[in-house]
This record gives C-alpha cells, structure tokens and sequence, in this order.
C-alpha cells in the first residue's frame, strides 16, 4: 500500500474519507448538497461517529460521482483507536474497485493532533491491506484487492515524521505474518534463516548455529526435539546494535520456532493438525521485530535468538520416558513429546546468556493449549520473575494493541514437574498447565536475569478478522516488543 502526505485534496479519481469525532458534525468538510445528503443517511444508518463506525455513499463532487465515507472516531481517540478506524476503513474499501482512497482531516477540531492521526490511521490502513494470495492463482477480480494508495490530507508538517517512525514496525508485522502463514513445505529452519538473510542488508548481524554446532555445546533438548525430523534444526541469531556501543549488555528476545509441530510420538489428533505450521510463530515474532528496529534506526541493543526445529514423528525420534541433558546441564524426563517447545527454549535461553550476557530477557512462544482454554484469543498470558518489568510490558502491550495478561508462578506449581528420574520432567499433571510450562522455562533463568515469558498461543493466528488484521496470521508480538524497546530500552 503506497502511503503519502498531502496539504490539499488532489482533482485525479479517488475515493473520498472524512474523519469525524463521534457527536460532533458528520458533514464538515463537506459542501451543502452532500452536507444533506450525509445527514439524511446518517440518520437512516443510525450513525454517529462511533469508533470506527462507516456511513458510506456517493455524492456528486466537481461533476462526477464519488464514493464518500464518513468514519468514526470516537470520542477521544488515541493510537490505538485510530488504527482501529484506519483498519476498518481499509477493510470496506480493500477489494470494492477503489483504487485510491483520499482521508481529509482538515474538518477535525483543534484540539486533535492531526499529524498523530493521519500516522495512526495509515498504520491501521496498512496493517489491515496485508493479504497472502501468492497460492491462490484463481482468485475472482472481484475477490482481488484494488486499492494501492492513500494519500492522507490536513495531518500537517509532523505526519510524514509520524509516519516514518511506524511503517518500519508494519514490514516487521509483515514479514512475521509471512512467516507464520507460508505452509510447512515452505518454511523450516533452513528456509526460515533464508527468508532472514535479507535481514543483513538493514544492518543486522546474523549468526547461524547448525546440528553439529549446537551438538558440540550440548543442545541435547533442543536436538531432541528435532532428532526426528528430516529436516535440520537451526539456531538463528539476529544482532541489532543502534546504541552506539553504550548498552553493552543487550537485551534477548527468544522465540520457539517449531515450523510444523505433529506432537512427535506422542502425535495430535488429525482434526486441525495443518494448523501447526504456526508454531513458530515466537520465533516469527522476534524477527519481525529485529527488522522493525533496524528499520527504524532503534538506539538500543538487542539480540534476536530463533530456535528452529521440525517435531516429526519417525524411527529416529524421540520417545516418551527418554532423558535428555540440556546445555545448562540440567537432565529432562520427557514425558510428552508434544510439549516440545520448551525443550527448544531452554537451550537457547542457555545460549544466549551464555554468549550474550543480557540482563533482560523475552522469550515468546506458541506454548500451551491450555493458555487459549484460559485466556481466549483476546489476551496473551505473561509470566515473569520482575513486577516492574511485567507492568512494561502490560503498558507496551495495551499501548500497542498486543494485550498481556499476567499469570502466577511459584514453588506449588514447581514441584508439579519433579521427575523420579531426572532433574525436571517436561510436563505436569493437566490442570496449570500453562503455568508448570513457565515453571520449566524458568529453571533456566540464571540469577540475577530479569525474565519474562509470553505464550501467545491464542494469538497468533485468528480465525476471524480482527481490528487490524484479516483471518490468518496477525503478527502478535512486534508492536508489543517495538513499544517495549521504544519506552523501556532505548536511550
């Protein structure tokens, strides 16, 4: 979508949005005929200017007819909101033969920043245009999108500014939506490191680990996980370093990248199982964010860590009751080999504090079922060993429109993954099982490291659309960690 700035409505053909703060005029901006018009529709629709609420019609405008949609602010928007209208904007008019859509704010009151909402409500626009057609070579024409630019009107010298602050965080959205939505025959550890590499251009440092690297440190669970597979695990490893060397323990952001997840041995029912091509999406997130922060030139120092495994089922995987010793030493009773991403995060948590020493660390996964049974789709579950930096991140989440919510931890729940055998079984008994997921996680923590886990299972991938994105993949995370990093981090 092709994004611009202009002080004044252009004359070329274009759909027309009006933007207006709910109980206030609908017909500003316009002249007296279509004023009447917009009225009289208003008040056949019942429309009031309520948050991204839509009053559609056409008018005629310098002798031609023109689409004109009034959209709801609400009362006080802020950010979030205005990405909602934007998205909800974009959503009606994305595939209705429109191909370019003018957004007038000139008729907005002082007392609105209008160069924030003419950023936001593009941001919105855009996120909600991302659409993955590349397999689906008979799409109808009417069923294609036909809107490819928006120019915003009346948002002032400081949009444009706005603007570029945040397109870099829509590619980093997309480029995790792509991952997360490309099938399993597409994307696996190898080809997931090669969609990244292009991630180098931008500035970032990339580090590789393959099967006999992460062998030779003594991965024994995250090559566990992948023992089964025909295709290689890998560790990828993204550096972005805008702090001009003065932050020089980095921030890790770790993600479980498991490119397609059958549950190994311990295989998941057929019903629903192409589903699992998502359950990488952690690790989709944390690159997604790497290439938002390049992007926008973050002073701040984070390192990036995608632990990238295929859990297949096969003669060579791993069984039920097997014990695997992880890098940190520690042993592990495999007692499911579906609650496999834990095994994957432990090594690279392990690696990379080894390595990198941060002092703060995220790790983001598609863990547990169980969070989607406790949560929904509407929030993810955040866990964490710091009350301060839970409350940053719940702040960056409701700022962002990546909501968190936070869960326990504690002893009880730790002694519900004891094994007989070994230091830590992989699994407890099923009730918390979100939480003895994050007890396991946190037994890899070293003292002294501030740590917080998100299971964003419910989150992902939405079956519905949503505020700002279609049925699919929504790039859950990037926001969230870009505002984190932006308010938290950054110099």
């Amino acid at each position: 979508m092709d994004i611009r700035f202009a002080d004044q409505r252009p004359t070329n053909a274009h759909a027309l949005a009006v933007p207006v703060l709910q109980g206030s005029s609908i017909t500003a901006g316009l002249d007296p005929v279509a004023a009447a018009l917009a009225r009289d529709v208003a008040t056949a629709q019942r429309f009031d200017g309520e948050l991204a609420g839509l009053l559609e019609l056409f008018i005629s405008d310098d002798g031609a007819t023109r689409r004109l949609v009034m959209l709801g602010l609400g009362t006080a928007p802020e950010p979030v909101q205005l990405e909602r209208a934007g998205a909800a904007l974009v959503a009606r008019l994305l595939t209705s033969g429109e191909t370019r859509l003018v957004i007038d704010l000139s008729a907005l009151p002082d007392g609105v920043d209008r160069a924030q909402a003419a950023a936001y409500l593009a941001f919105g626009a855009v996120l909600r245009s991302w659409r993955h057609d590349v397999y689906r070579t008979k799409l109808p024409d009417k069923s294609r999108p036909s809107l490819t630019e928006i120019v915003l009107v009346g948002g002032g010298a400081g949009a444009e500014a706005a603007w570029a602050r945040l397109a870099p965080v829509a590619e980093g959205v997309f480029l995790a939506r792509t991952l997360v939505v490309e099938p399993a025959n597409v994307i696996y550890p190898e080809s997931f490191v090669e969609r990244c590499r292009p991630l180098a251009e931008r500035g970032i440092a990339i580090e590789v680990l393959d099967e006999a690297a992460m062998s030779a440190l003594g991965m024994g669970a995250l090559l566990g996980v992948a023992q089964g597979s025909a295709r290689p695990p890998r560790l990828l490893v993204l550096r972005w370093d805008g702090s001009g060397g003065k932050q020089a323990r980095p921030l890790a952001l770790v993600g479980k990248g498991v490119t397609f997840d059958t549950g190994g041995i311990s295989i998941k029912p057929a019903a629903g199982m192409e589903d699992m091509k998502w359950d990488m999406g952690g690790a989709a997130a944390v690159a997604g964010t790497m290439l938002a922060l390049a992007g926008r030139k973050a002073k701040a120092h984070v390192i990036g860590v995608c632990g990238l495994v295929e859990n297949m089922p096969s003669g060579t995987a791993q069984r039920p009751g097997d014990v695997v010793t992880s890098m940190s030493g520690q042993t592990i009773e495999v007692i499911n080999t579906d609650a496999e991403g834990r095994l994957v995060l432990c090594d690279a948590l392990t690696w990379v504090q080894r390595t990198h020493h941060p002092d703060q660390i995220i790790d983001l996964a598609t863990l547990t079922g169980a969070m989607i049974i406790s949560l929904g789709h509407e929030y993810a579950g955040l866990f964490a060993n710091d009350d301060d930096l839970a409350e940053e991140l719940i702040a960056a989440g409701k700022a962002a429109g990546d909501p968190l919510w936070r869960l326990p931890l504690g002893e009880a729940y730790d002694k519900l993954i004891e094994s007989p055998i070994a230091d830590i079984k992989n699994v407890g008994p099923r009730p918390a099982g979100s939480i003895t997921a994050a007890q396991f996680i946190k037994r890899f923590i070293d003292d002294g490291v501030k740590w917080a886990h998100l299971d964003i299972a419910g989150m992902v991938w939405a079956a519905k659309p949503g505020a700002t994105w279609d049925k699919g993949a929504t790039g859950y995370g990037v926001r969230l960690l870009d505002r984190f990093i932006e308010d938290v981090i950054e110099d």
